[in-house]
């Protein structure tokens, strides 16, 4: 079937698509990412498949507040969530221990998972709406990003049931920092978000 081009005011048709378990490419709040329900593993697996991904490693979450999380069985400490009411939301993707065998789907064997909460409203409405998403940049791996719907198109085609055009969009990559119960960060990759 032919990959439908949507615009941003169609957020009901999106969210529509994203809850019927339909996987499309849109802006993030960083770069184009390929999105889909994070909590249907048949979706998830079938995102590894389109981006050709190693299959042991976890894509980052969006969600849409920290509440959230308790999706993903994940109990944060008093210091764990200071750190995510002062410093969400942001191009910040935070890594937090995931024990639950039921996202194996998910962590893949590594029992922590990345999660990130999008400053961008429209963005933000849509979590809200549908749930939280996994969202990997819209490239085959080993590729680079695509930086518009064009080149996206280039490389998956009619794969995703949807697109959506928002201009050229280059940017740093999300910040990535692992937080330990202890309140700990470890900066794992220097993105645009200055810890």
């Amino acid at each position: 079937m032919r990959a439908l081009d949507l615009t941003f005011e169609k957020t009901d048709q999106i969210i529509g698509l994203l809850k019927a378990g339909k996987v499309g490419v849109m802006p993030t709040d960083t770069i184009y990412g390929i999105v889909g329900s994070a909590l249907n593993p048949e979706i998830v697996e079938g995102i590894y498949t389109l981006r050709k991904r190693e299959k042991d490693k976890p894509f980052i979450i969006l969600v849409s507040s920290i509440e959230d999380l308790k999706n993903f069985d994940v109990s944060l400490t008093k210091e764990q969530r200071n750190f995510l009411e002062n410093n969400w939301p942001n191009p910040l993707s935070i890594i937090l221990s995931v024990r639950s065998d039921r996202f194996q789907f998910l962590h893949r064997g590594k029992n922590s998972l990345a999660f990130r909460m999008p400053e961008n409203r429209w963005l933000l409405d849509i979590l809200r709406r549908v749930g939280p998403l996994v969202a990997p940049s819209a490239n085959p791996a080993g590729v680079k990003p695509a930086e518009t719907v064009e080149e996206a198109k280039k490389y998956f085609g009619d794969q995703p049931s949807f697109y959506i055009d928002g201009g050229k969009l280059k940017s740093k990559p999300s910040t990535i920092v692992q937080l330990l119960e202890d309140g700990t960060k470890i900066v794992l990759r220097e993105g645009s978000f200055k810890v």
